[in-house]
């Protein structure tokens, strides 16, 4: 065949300036990569050293066409290049490559655009019934991402991870972080790069969703173990305005006998933004509250944004050493930002997170301003970067222009921080981060979801988005209970809503309480926001929350089992009913329901003032209410009573009679849920 030969292991077609190389990739999966000869090795991605894998790829190269072959997956390459995947066994269609035009462009659009970057496009054939999930976080309130355009690019509440999962059996990574967008229209699908040097992608198959997780943790990273303290309640507000008044809030859940695992200290506890430190004036004895904490058990987690005031301590060398990020045009400034000892916005810059020196000089103002005082968990806050204006196109990053790496920050960022951990001989490692990219989970990255607002129509969109984050290969997910955006306390709208925002987020991989409540002000250092501990919202509020709180802990040994499997094989505790049931046709229509692991079913009630859903229970296993010890035969769509007390769940049968502590067990589950109050 004409163009196409067999190159280290690795099948190769070019046809005049053009290359394209597809290569064995971890079981079952390959890699293309596709540009202008030569091919470059080492821009960077998600896809690190290659995954083992016990199969060695077959290649075929006649005068029909090329083929390589591993495991389950072949690709199939035809005489002008065009790309065909199939299942290895049958043959049967995943992914295909589609022209643009019968004539000009083909399935690859390599555009001028500067230097040695340009514009690209990879086009693929549409599928009708096709569904497609994954891609990140999303505020479209939508699962199936089937007829969605979305921007790649990194924005608050809004999460570019490239991998997506589709009902066709296969899984999918661009493997680029450029600035760009992903299209999934009826008459094609389309990835676009606005400026980088070669396209990129990544492709698996497997006999069902969860195998396509394992290969993509295989190749991106496989996350830690997470540990066993994360899994308890994390206590937050928009600020507690000094140190005494943290401590306070960790005596009254002492005093109320409520469990606390994490406290926050949020923004503007800093002298300045880039200081990295407590501001003395707030916290006077950091040592002595950390001592306070660690008695009562509750571990503190500060907010450390990689935001530099030219007014810090550190701006002036991190300039001179060329640590922050810089611009193509204009003065080195990126964000405005009202800082202590400011009435008006000040411009700040952000720190390199993709300059190794950089992602070290952080860590060490870190470790010497808060983690010698004891500080283990890391609250990553802006890491999308939150520039504005929103033009990543005028910054310049150590690997490469903001428009072919912006998306990579967030990954950068978290790294630096999981090794400076590391070098201090730690292994729980945990970051909360508000944005991420394909690979964060193996740097212990916990996502949550932005700043959203409060309203039952942004919990509807937060259940969506969760599961699509855990289809995007991140287990450990989180949510602003109550959302970020207000909340009156004493609203009965919000009480009812906090209460409901409860019983989904005690369910949820991480459990946390956060949000800016009413009264609100300004932005700026002053700002502290209304109450938001547990006893805030009512006495009534305050004992439905209380019973969640309980129900959380005996959840925990459950969840820690689910976090060993994502921790082992990538499979994500929260996720669709069709990643377990992916036989039965009606779980893949469920967008409003989830799994804990294997053995518990959620409904989450999103409505004001419902008091009864639908719940569909997938075919193949009967199933248990968790309230009532009812059993309801699979493949059923059941009306329940969902009163304010509870939230519709149910357990699948058999899985009470498990020993605590078995393998994806619900052990004493049954047992222990308020069924029978």
């Amino acid at each position: 065949m004409h163009g196409a030969r067999e190159n280290a292991g690795a099948l190769e077609w070019s046809s005049g300036q053009e290359a394209v190389r597809i290569e064995p990739w971890g079981a079952d999966s390959l890699r293309v990569r596709a540009g202008f000869a030569p091919l470059l090795d080492d821009l960077p991605g998600a896809l690190g050293e290659r995954p083992a894998s016990a199969d060695a790829p077959v290649i075929d190269v006649d005068d029909s066409g090329a083929r390589i072959t591993h495991g389950e997956l072949t690709a199939e390459v035809d005489s002008e290049g065009m790309l065909r995947f199939v299942r290895s066994t049958g043959g049967a269609e995943l992914l295909a490559e589609q022209p643009a035009h019968f004539w000009w462009p083909g399935p690859r659009l390599y555009a001028p655009s500067s230097g040695r970057s340009r514009r690209l496009e990879q086009c693929f054939r549409a599928y009708g019934g096709e569904r497609i999930y994954g891609l990140g976080q999303h505020t479209h309130g939508r699962l199936d991402q089937k007829g969605t355009v979305l921007d790649l690019v990194q924005r608050n509440a809004e999460v570019s991870v490239p991998f997506l999962v589709s009902s066709r059996g296969y899984g999918f990574l661009w493997n680029n972080p450029a600035v760009g967008r992903a299209e999934f229209a009826h008459n094609g699908t389309r990835w676009v790069a606005d400026s980088a040097r070669q396209i990129d992608y990544w492709v698996t198959t497997g006999s069902a969703p969860d195998e396509l997780l394992e290969h993509y943790a295989a190749a991106t990273g496989r996350p830690p173990m997470l540990p066993e303290w994360a899994a308890g309640f994390w206590q937050s507000k928009l600020r507690y305005r000094s140190q005494e008044e943290l401590l306070e809030v960790v005596r009254e859940y002492r005093r109320r006998e409520l469990p606390l695992s994490v406290i926050v200290s949020d923004f503007f506890h800093w002298t300045h933004l880039g200081d990295w430190r407590f501001d003395p004036a707030e916290y006077p004895d950091p040592a002595a509250m950390m001592r306070e904490l660690d008695e009562a058990g509750v571990r503190l987690m500060v907010s450390v944004w990689p935001s530099v005031n030219p007014l810090s301590e550190n701006f002036d060398r991190m300039r001179q050493e060329g640590l922050l990020v810089e611009t193509e045009a204009g003065v080195p400034y990126h964000a405005p930002w009202r800082d202590k000892g400011f009435d008006v916005e000040m411009p700040v810059a952000f720190y390199d997170a993709t300059n190794p020196r950089a992602r070290r000089y952080v860590w060490d103002r870190v470790r010497e301003n808060y983690y010698d005082l004891g500080v283990r968990v890391w609250w990553l806050d802006a890491c999308e970067p939150e520039i504005r204006p929103g033009t990543p196109e005028n910054l310049r990053f150590a690997e490469g222009p903001g428009q072919e790496v912006f998306n990579l920050y967030p990954l950068r960022h978290v790294r630096g921080f999981h090794d400076g951990m590391r070098a201090e001989g730690e292994t729980e490692i945990v970051s909360l981060c508000r944005s991420a990219w394909a690979g964060s989970q193996h740097y212990g990255a916990a996502l949550w979801s932005g700043d959203i607002d409060a309203t039952f129509e942004s919990l509807r969109g937060q259940l969506r988005a969760g599961l699509n984050v855990a289809l995007s290969g991140i287990p450990w997910w989180t949510t602003d209970i109550g959302g970020f955006h207000g909340g009156d306390p004493e609203s009965e709208y919000f009480r009812e809503l906090v209460v409901r925002w409860f019983q989904y987020g005690v369910f949820c991989p991480l459990f946390r309480l956060h949000g800016n409540r009413d009264p609100r002000t300004e932005l700026g250092p002053e700002m502290t926001g209304g109450p938001n501990e547990v006893w805030s919202f009512g006495a009534a509020a305050y004992e439905r929350i209380r019973e969640m709180l309980l129900l959380r802990e005996r959840l925990r040994p459950y969840l820690m089992e689910q976090m060993r499997l994502a921790h082992e094989r990538g499979l994500p505790p929260m996720r669709p009913l069709f990643v377990d049931f992916p036989a039965d046709e009606g779980a893949w229509e469920v967008d409003d329901e989830f799994l804990l692991g294997p053995d518990v079913l959620v409904a989450p009630v999103t409505e004001y003032g419902s008091r009864q859903r639908s719940v569909y229970l997938p075919a193949g296993t009967g199933w248990v209410g968790a309230w009532d010890g009812s059993t309801v035969a699979g493949g059923t769509t059941v009306t329940v009573d969902a009163p304010l007390e509870t939230v519709p769940v149910f357990l699948r049968e058999g899985a009470t009679g498990r020993e605590a502590g078995s393998p994806g067990g619900v052990g004493l589950l049954f047992d222990v849920l308020p069924h029978n109050r």
